[in-house]
């Protein structure tokens, strides 16, 4: 049991009140790869740019263009040359978060739906970077439509963007959209259109529609962000259940699975396979972490930040035991 009480719909849909109890308690750690800087008053991250901010970085021989008001005067003194400081550039980072909630989401066999679990992912990693003192937005994906949400550190603006989790799960329960659903790589192109240098992203999704278009996407979102994927499925997506004859339904006809014929369930395994395979394959060209979740894990143990930081490379995500 959570820390709420379930509502009649848990697991389907998710209630604020839900993403709200979602949030972390007791120290969290950061996503920061660098780590936390002990001054704030630019920004709280190390960047890769060295320039005048407020952390030391190193002295070194003075070079003509040089700012003059650098000059570490002691070591030109002691050491008959002319030295200068370097500092370490301290920039704000926002985060970016891609919640994706469209018809393929909404499907699991334990615990929630994907879509479900997706909310709650995004919304423990916004609690966790918004303690962190950073600005989080994103975009919502959901069978209707691609939201955008400016990267927000204020109260109003974070449980705006929470929020937008929530009803992300909702649309679309009570009709179909009336033509095709917004392609993954469309709401790729909106993140990239809204990500600066430096940013956070994770992106949440099962992937459904990887193609060219957003692998193209993705791999021009890490050339300037630093991109986490957290690849949503369920363990009925990976094989086929045990052998018999099942009736299946996406919520109008009903079709019978046959998991008795070898060729089949090889065949259903191999497309699963290679999805997540290409996914993993361009997460290692483009230094993506690639973190697996499943519905049922024990999202708050995979979603640390000194876990993600550690093991986003290699794969977590597992039902608790």
């Amino acid at each position: 049991m959570s820390r709420i009480e379930r509502h009649a719909s848990y697991g389907l849909v998710a209630e604020l009140d839900e993403l709200i109890a979602a949030r972390p308690e007791g120290t969290t750690g950061s996503f920061a790869p660098g780590g936390r800087v002990r001054t704030r008053q630019l920004g709280g991250y190390r960047s890769i740019f060295r320039g005048r901010g407020m952390e030391f970085d190193e002295v070194r021989a003075y070079q003509p263009g040089d700012d003059i008001r650098t000059i570490d005067w002691r070591v030109t003194a002691r050491t008959g040359r002319t030295h200068t400081k370097l500092f370490q550039e301290e920039r704000e980072r926002p985060v970016l978060i891609l919640m994706d909630a469209r018809s393929s989401m909404r499907f699991g066999t334990r615990d929630t739906f994907k879509s479900v679990l997706a909310a709650k992912a995004a919304a423990i990693l916004t609690w966790i970077c918004v303690s962190d003192g950073d600005r989080v937005g994103g975009v919502v994906l959901t069978p209707f439509s691609v939201s955008s949400h400016r990267p927000e550190r204020s109260r109003t603006g974070i449980l705006h963007f929470v929020k937008a989790l929530a009803d992300g799960t909702r649309e679309g329960f009570e009709r179909r959209p009336p033509g095709a659903e917004p392609s993954l790589s469309d709401a790729l192109m909106r993140l990239r259109a809204a990500a600066r240098p430096g940013t956070l992203v994770f992106l949440i999704s099962d992937f459904a529609d990887f193609d060219a278009a957003a692998s193209r996407e993705l791999g021009r979102l890490a050339l300037q962000c630093q991109v986490s994927c957290l690849f949503v499925h369920d363990q009925l997506e990976e094989a086929m259940p045990p052998r018999g004859a099942y009736p299946i339904s996406d919520g109008e006809g009903v079709a019978l699975m046959d998991a008795d014929r070898p060729a089949e369930r090889a065949a259903y395994a191999k497309r699963f396979a290679e999805r997540r395979a290409a996914i993993e394959a361009l997460a290692r060209q483009r230094g993506i972490a690639f973190v697996p979740l499943l519905t049922g894990c024990d999202l708050e143990e995979v979603l640390r930040p000194e876990r993600m930081n550690r093991v986003g490379r290699s794969g977590a995500g597992r039902p608790a035991a």
